[in-house]
């Protein structure tokens, strides 16, 4: 091991993932500082973050380095919870693990990390963060693991966080995550993958909203205009979706109904049995704002793929780079992508950025 004299503030979730990354980096000789950043959770949830901290803190206590925790509960609260809230009260479809990574790690955590001394942080992300000394800048690519990419989530980073930012275990599949975590004698080597929204866990979406959004009963319409049925309210529901909505009316036929619109103002769903690729050329453009490009802008109408949520289908689109930060995605196929989603761009395994549709 040699030392090499920077300090990295590792953000220490109590999962083997962050575990293994403050591992993997005291061996490559950093001086390794481990964070546990502190947000924001509702009342009516379960309280699970004492026991993350904890978890946090063994491993900290292992791997024989400092426990530091970052209070990022304001930002949490105003930045990713509310956000998410009002977005749905419009009848968009945020992704609150998008705005976690801007507000929070990238956000709160990276400045908690520079005001105290780090020269990098480093969080578990299953992407990679590659310099090119051709281009002079950094690439965000996929992770190694695909059926483990967090690249998605992480199309707002700029060139300044990279280049402060380290993914450790990036360049690994999820089996080999494992097998350090054991070589390492972790206290999380066999603790089980959080699953859900960042920090909040594995909670129900609609039964997070209901505590903020009156639920309102309304009709379920056919592609006619037609009453087919009934919903709890038309702010809960994603283009796409094929539950939640009850029919009353309907071909007696075993295919799935799809929402393909909605409308706020009238409480009302449509849905369709028509499968979601044929239903209309118009569902193969989106306009995309707040767009932000990791290194330089793509190119208008060259080939590139696009997904349009975590584990989503990959589908190739071409782009037209408009002005104030827009863009105009065309996909190759229809295909149905709510208001609110996070539209993201790559160019065969590199993260080149993305926008939210509008």
């Amino acid at each position: 091991m040699i030392k090499n004299n920077k300090t990295v503030f590792v953000g220490v979730s109590g999962g083997v993932d962050s575990s293994v990354s403050a591992a993997i980096l005291i061996e490559q000789g950093y001086t390794v500082v481990g964070v546990f950043i502190r947000t924001w959770t509702p009342d009516f949830i379960k309280c699970t973050w004492q026991d993350e901290r904890r978890d946090a803190m063994r491993v900290c206590a292992h791997l024989g380095i400092p426990f530091l925790e970052c209070d990022a509960e304001k930002e949490y609260k105003e930045g990713v919870a509310d956000y998410m809230i009002e977005e749905y009260r419009k009848g968009n479809t945020p992704n609150p693990d998008v705005m976690c990574n801007r507000e929070v790690k990238f956000g709160v955590f990276l400045k908690f990390a520079k005001d105290n001394g780090a020269d990098f942080i480093a969080t578990g992300h299953y992407a990679q963060n590659d310099y090119e000394l051709k281009n002079k800048n950094y690439e965000l690519k996929k992770g190694k693991d695909l059926s483990k990419d967090q690249s998605y989530f992480l199309w707002t980073l700029t060139q300044d966080d990279l280049a402060h930012t380290l993914f450790p275990v990036g360049h690994l599949e999820k089996t080999e995550v494992r097998k350090k975590a054991l070589k390492y004698n972790l206290p999380t080597a066999t603790k089980k993958d959080s699953q859900g929204v960042c920090f909040l866990g594995p909670l129900d979406m609609k039964d997070f909203l209901g505590h903020y959004i009156e639920s309102k009963k309304g009709n379920v319409l056919n592609n006619k205009g037609k009453i087919v049925g009934v919903h709890d309210g038309a702010v809960f529901f994603t283009l796409g979706e094929r539950h939640g909505f009850m029919l009353t009316k309907h071909a007696n036929n075993s295919k799935p109904f799809y929402v393909v619109a909605k409308d706020i103002k009238e409480n009302t769903i449509t849905v369709s049995d028509i499968h979601i690729n044929t239903i209309s050329e118009k569902f193969s453009k989106y306009n995309l704002i707040n767009t932000n490009w990791i290194n330089n802008k793509p190119e208008d109408g060259k080939k590139y793929t696009a997904q349009i949520r975590y584990h989503g289908e990959i589908v190739n689109c071409t782009l037209s780079i408009l002005k104030d930060n827009c863009a105009l995605v065309n996909f190759d196929k229809s295909i149905l992508v709510s208001s609110g989603q996070s539209i993201v761009i790559f160019n065969d395994n590199i993260c080149l950025g993305g926008g939210v549709v509008i």
